[in-house]
């Protein structure tokens, strides 16, 4: 572990030099590489400088552990105890921040919510997940772009994808794929009972030109002009893009930006994006490798988690964990979740990795 910790710090020492680098300061994209990769190593390199302090002052404390000053060897006794307890923490700390990271962690995320079984109560439930979604990106400072939505004439949304961007999004947002179950009194229904509706979520990381690229051959890209709510027009003028991949036939419409060339590069990164992921899905099942229990690539049919409203509770069903909370999750307090599958995750993988050996 030593010899990792030294490397990753030489890395870390490597990056500050290279982020004062004329030539990397005006590459704005190697800069944001480089910035991502400096603040993902900073908290494993700050842990093992005070791992390294806490080691060296403990031969020191040892010595005036056996002072003939019974208030300095008292001290020196509480201290001692102290730094040992303390560097126990920190190994454990290490050994979760040293796990093999997926690669996909910093990246932003395209979210797609569809309401899926229950009618109109479906569709009120993603616009609730799309609102508790907002809610969350907005407590971890992260920025939500909407490019598509369907708006449910009772509320809400049978379908609405959007791009979450901020600092390492998908390793939150990864485990949230999957179906959404809502049990509550809709205020569509007249006699007041209880009914049980569905709406899936689908979290993929942004897909850039390195993971694949769209070929313009294989694009056919139509404009036509932005409209409103009941297809009132809102411009005159061609803005809106639709491209649409010609070997599978998936589409992205686009209409969120008034320049026709926003709105193109948008729906080609989203269109991109979904590509890709059904790629690595496909190739996943080509060769047999299993989909992880709690992480990435949910199958939108996979029931994780129930929002029950008469009991106040939310239950998610791959970890057994269920809170009493779900006025604050549904308010954006997502974190009394997620936090509890990153935990599980952590010990699975520390787990497995403890068999390796």
């Amino acid at each position: 572990m030593l010899d990792r910790l030294k490397a990753i710090e030489a890395r870390y020492n490597e990056i500050n030099e290279l982020l004062i680098d004329p030539d990397v300061v005006r590459d704005v994209k190697k800069l944001t590489e480089l910035s991502k990769e400096q603040k993902s190593l900073e908290k494993i390199v700050v842990l093992f400088h005070e791992q390294q302090k806490l080691e060296n002052s403990l031969d020191d404390l040892k010595e005036m552990k056996k002072s003939d000053d019974a208030e300095i060897a008292e001290m020196a006794t509480l201290e001692l105890e102290e730094s040992k307890a303390r560097l126990v923490e920190i190994e454990d700390e290490m050994k979760v921040l040293l796990l093999p990271k997926d690669p996909n962690d910093e990246k932003d995320v395209i979210v797609e919510i569809k309401g899926a079984v229950g009618g109109d109560e479906a569709n009120i439930f993603a616009g609730d997940l799309f609102r508790m979604y907002t809610k969350y990106a907005d407590s971890k400072g992260w920025k939500i772009d909407v490019f598509d939505a369907q708006e449910s004439a009772q509320g809400g949304y049978s379908n609405i994808s959007f791009k979450v961007s901020g600092e390492s999004v998908y390793s939150f947002l990864k485990y949230e794929s999957g179906g959404h179950r809502v049990q509550r009194i809709p205020v569509t229904e007249a006699n007041g009972r209880i009914q049980t509706s569905i709406a899936t979520v689908l979290v993929m990381p942004e897909a850039e030109e390195i993971d694949f690229k769209l070929e313009e051959k294989d694009l056919k890209i139509d404009t036509f002009c932005s409209s409103g709510p009941g297809g009132q027009g809102v411009n005159t003028t061609y803005s809106a893009v639709r491209v649409t991949y010609i070997p599978t036939g998936d589409f992205v419409a686009c209409q969120i930006f008034r320049s026709q060339h926003e709105n193109k590069a948008y729906a080609m990164d989203v269109l991109r994006t979904r590509i890709y992921e059904r790629m690595l899905a496909e190739e996943a099942e080509k060769t047999g490798a299993t989909r992880q229990a709690l992480v990435g690539h949910g199958e939108r049919s996979e029931k994780i988690r129930t929002y029950n409203y008469p009991q106040n509770r939310v239950t998610d069903h791959r970890i057994g964990f269920t809170i009493n909370r779900l006025d604050a999750i549904i308010e954006g307090k997502l974190d009394l979740v997620i936090q509890e599958l990153i935990n599980e995750d952590q010990k699975a993988k520390l787990a497995a990795e403890s068999e390796a050996k």
